[in-house]
């Protein structure tokens, strides 16, 4: 047994036997460093894997609020800040009622190497709450969002650990939780990004990642000659990385044609109308099925109709796939489905949301596949640039900002390349993406000793 499965087996009956998300994140990483690890023994000398997966500090905290019948309501609260070699702790904060310590600690482990490969000096930490937004008023999130900040602020920091947003925390929940970290600390540091602009947010954070997956995609596909120009792209979720997506799509000369959400979703051949996309998702917070009541050309279809996969977005013919909904989304039926539909690239614009059995698939027929901590790896790196300009209070303009994104995602997919040159790899993105990440976290926890 070699040190990487000596690891993995301790890492297993060190943790939950209910860590399945984060066992997968684990096993995705460790299996395709070993070529890194083969050129290096020095990080077997030093332990790093070992020491790299498990995280620094896992806080689990009480979050008591009370709702608008001054009943008293109880939340659990986490923050997973795993990894800080290469800078302060920095990843978003959730409010979603699947939210549990497996998640957390997935979605934090991942943190550190999305991080990493930005070039950026930042670690990786993932937090949130199993509290459900939906259906509560905004005075009763206002009161939420203050409890939790109440309960763990004195774990965060400007130069310790950054906040952002995520799943079920948008520009009103940031300002929220920034308004309690300023009142109970009397300070107006930076421990917090995707500010609303007012607050000191950056122009271009919202779109960023997005944005930025688009600018990925089309940095690999130029790289292969080839364009999204003219060519049929589908997409799965309606949140804020889905809409950019589209958004960014549709200037590349690109039609997305489809959208979900946790009920259904939409197809709309003559592709999505953006606009309506906006209305019913950011300014109503309603579910898609009003999409189809006032779009004509659009279809309509229920998830639960569905049995394997977590919606139809896969059926729909397709040069592109964007997954941008939540993890493990897209399964080896959906792959199945767009390999017979003959998609030539699925880029991921969620965090894993792509099953270990579906990307096997897509790499054994040779589809182009940018995993997610290179291909969103966009919003970070805005988050990074919102920090700089706090620090600095020298605000950038929209273009500067969309352009220094466009920058960062293709030296991102430059580095890889030169990764999976120099170890005689095809291009596999997702192999290069890990050993870089893990390269640049092993070499600066080595320099700083033990």
């Amino acid at each position: 047994m070699d040190y990487i499965e000596q690891a993995m087996n301790r890492a297993e009956k060190s943790n939950c036997k209910t860590d399945t998300n984060f066992f997968q994140a684990l096993k995705e990483v460790l299996v395709s460093i070993r070529p890194l690890m083969d050129a290096h023994p020095e990080y077997k000398t030093h332990n790093i894997i070992e020491r790299i997966i498990a995280p620094n500090r896992a806080i689990h905290f009480k979050i008591e609020w009370l709702d608008d019948n001054n009943g008293v309501q109880v939340n659990n609260g986490y923050r997973i800040q795993f990894n800080n070699a290469l800078g302060p702790y920095k990843g978003g904060v959730r409010f979603h009622p699947s939210v549990n310590p497996d998640i957390l600690k997935f979605l934090a482990f991942e943190q550190i190497f999305k991080n990493a490969i930005t070039g950026l000096h930042i670690g990786g930490a993932k937090g949130g709450a199993d509290f459900d937004p939906k259906r509560k008023s905004d005075k009763e999130i206002m009161k939420f969002c203050q409890a939790f900040m109440t309960a763990f602020y004195n774990s965060i920091g400007a130069d310790i650990d950054i906040l952002g947003g995520d799943i079920g925390v948008g520009a009103r929940e940031v300002g929220y939780l920034f308004g309690q970290y300023k009142q109970l600390t009397n300070s107006y540091d930076s421990i917090i990004t995707s500010k609303p602009l007012a607050l000191g947010g950056s122009l271009g954070r919202t779109e960023a990642t997005g944005y930025g997956l688009v600018y990925f995609t089309q940095t690999l596909l130029e790289d292969k000659g080839e364009t999204l120009k003219g060519k049929i792209c589908v997409i799965s979720g309606s949140g804020n990385v889905a809409i950019h997506a589209i958004e960014k799509l549709y200037d590349t000369g690109a039609i997305p044609v489809t959208c979900s959400d946790s009920k259904g979703t939409i197809h709309d051949k003559n592709g999505i109308d953006l606009a309506l996309l906006k209305k019913i998702k950011l300014e109503r917070r309603a579910s898609l099925e009003y999409y189809a009541t006032e779009r004509k050309s659009a279809v309509y279809m229920k998830k639960d109709a569905y049995t394997d996969d977590s919606s139809h977005v896969w059926d729909i013919p397709c040069y592109a796939a964007f997954p941008c909904a939540t993890q493990n989304e897209l399964c080896e039926v959906g792959v199945k489905a767009l390999l017979a539909n003959d998609v030539k690239v699925v880029a991921e614009g969620a965090n894993m949301p792509s099953t270990p059995e579906a990307i096997e698939l897509l790499q054994q027929h040779k589809v182009l596949f940018a995993p997610a901590k290179a291909a969103n790896a966009g919003g970070v790196a805005v988050s990074v640039l919102e920090m700089s300009q706090n620090n600095s209070l020298h605000y950038l303009p929209f273009d500067v900002i969309d352009n220094r994104l466009k920058e960062i995602m293709g030296r991102i997919y430059k580095d890889i390349k030169e990764v999976c040159e120099t170890h005689d790899m095809e291009l596999d993105l997702l192999a290069g993406a890990n050993i870089l990440g893990f390269q640049r976290v092993a070499d600066a926890m080595i320099m700083q000793g033990v």
